[in-house]
């Protein structure tokens, strides 16, 4: 059955009145947008106030949710953290060995250095060096005390020349090889250095003890001056080493001198200096033949013309030479035969 005519056209001007309401209402939302779009553009401080107060409304609510964010983040880092604790702290474990090691190695290229750094220092100082050879062994379990280091003739090393490294003397060439020499060192029972203290005129003798240490000895016995910490050097006399190398520190004062502490040890020490001979004058000298032994070598010379056979004797007479030049030279001969064997002269 249809609706009456009165009810249909109510149903459709309500239709007809909403549907406009709605177009009238959108287009002044279009409008309204469009003079705030327009105002903003022309004028954006005109808002200002509106956004600051839209921001005051809204930070309670941010701040809110900012710190429910930040609190779960932590609570799964920590909970993520205690399931990884383990493997960090091994890596970081692991990281610190490392660097110990890098530490370590570190120092020892430093110490390197430093001590290189010393060699080239005392190698250019005022003496200058015959060779730097590398300290390459020494006795242990033998009572001598002999090193070995790793130049020679060759590299123009002779017997008797002193040896030092950076921190002071260590001892002198006792035989000499190619390649190789061997070293009588100060700690040894055969070796005596003239020695004074360094602030001082208290001359000594350092003697090798094979335990380590020396023997501080002085010459001139009475009222004992040394105390314990005083530093002994060469004093230059005897003419071998030259004045002024660290020998020893005082440790232990006894009646006569004192015992004292090699100051360059040799079983630290990696490389050493030869030095020439300070006063090689001084030595030939040493060296040379006594009086009497020249007197002994003339006569036992002398003895050796008288029993020569005629024939021999007449054999300068006929080349025109005289004949008493004959025993002079062998005089002569033997005095330098004697020079040439002399062994070498002590330290002292």
């Amino acid at each position: 059955m249809a609706l009456p005519a009165s009810r249909r056209s109510t149903t459709n001007r309500r239709a007809q009145l909403g549907l406009f309401t709605g177009y009238v209402v959108a287009g002044l939302g279009a409008a309204l947008g469009a003079a705030l779009l327009i105002v903003s553009l022309w004028r954006p401080e005109t808002f200002a106030g509106l956004r600051s107060m839209a921001a005051d409304l809204t930070s309670p609510a941010g701040e809110v949710g900012a710190a429910g964010r930040v609190g779960s983040r932590n609570v799964f880092e920590a909970i993520a953290g205690y399931y990884r604790a383990g493997s960090r702290n091994a890596r970081l474990e692991r990281e610190i060995g490392i660097a110990r090691v890098k530490l370590a190695e570190a120092e020892a290229v430093a110490h390197e250095n430093r001590r290189l750094k010393a060699v080239l220092g005392l190698s250019e100082g005022e003496t200058r060096p015959v060779a730097i050879a590398r300290l390459i062994g020494s006795t242990s379990s033998s009572a001598r005390r002999i090193g070995y280091i790793s130049a020679g003739r060759q590299d123009g090393v002779r017997a008797g020349m002193p040896v030092s490294s950076p921190l002071g003397l260590i001892g002198r060439v006792l035989e000499v090889g190619r390649h190789s020499s061997r070293v009588l060192l100060l700690t040894d029972t055969e070796s005596m250095v003239p020695v004074r203290r360094a602030t001082d005129d208290v001359v000594a003798f350092a003697e090798g003890r094979s335990d380590g240490t020396l023997r501080l000895r002085l010459i001139n016995l009475g009222i004992n001056p040394v105390k314990v910490g005083d530093v002994f050097v060469t004093s230059g006399a005897g003419g071998l080493f030259r004045p002024g190398t660290a020998v020893a520190v005082a440790m232990e004062v006894t009646k006569d001198g004192a015992i004292g502490q090699l100051l360059s040890n040799p079983a630290a020490t990696d490389v050493v200096m030869v030095e020439p001979i300070w006063q090689p004058e001084a030595i030939r000298v040493m060296r040379a033949p006594t009086i009497g032994e020249a007197e002994g070598a003339q006569a036992g010379a002398g003895e050796a013309g008288d029993a020569a056979p005629p024939s021999a004797a007449a054999a300068p007479s006929a080349a025109g030479a005289p004949t008493t030049d004959a025993p002079a030279a062998g005089a002569d001969a033997a005095a330098g035969g004697s020079t040439q064997g002399a062994a070498p002269a002590p330290e002292e």
